[in-house]
């Protein structure tokens, strides 16, 4: 067996934090939410409109599974997008009371 040592790992630069960053990943965020809901809406009641329509009980109740996920997954995406750009704009109004402050690194 051979006791090679690991290669060391070089961690890519960091681009710094500034409230125009934030609040531009924000407005993107937010545009993703509101064209969610939009999807979202679209589907609901384009599911509305048609009734599913089946010949066996186990067609009919995998068609409303199927639709209840398809709206279930628009509705998180609406979720997390929104959460996002909440929190990016949190994180701008942060940076710009505090300003970017970096962690001091343990002198052990």
């Amino acid at each position: 067996m051979t006791n090679a040592a690991p290669a060391p790992q070089t961690d890519p630069p960091k681009t710094p934090v500034t409230l125009g960053r934030c609040l531009v990943g924000a407005a993107i965020a937010g545009g993703l939410a509101i064209a969610a809901y939009f999807l979202t809406a679209s589907i609901a009641q384009t599911f509305a409109a048609k009734p599913p329509t089946g010949g066996s009980a186990l067609a009919l109740n995998i068609a409303i599974a199927v639709r209840t996920l398809v709206v279930g997954v628009t509705a998180l995406a609406t979720g997390v997008f929104g959460f996002v750009s909440l929190g990016l704009v949190a994180l701008g109004i942060q940076t710009a009371l505090f300003g970017n402050k970096e962690p001091k690194p343990d002198s052990n």
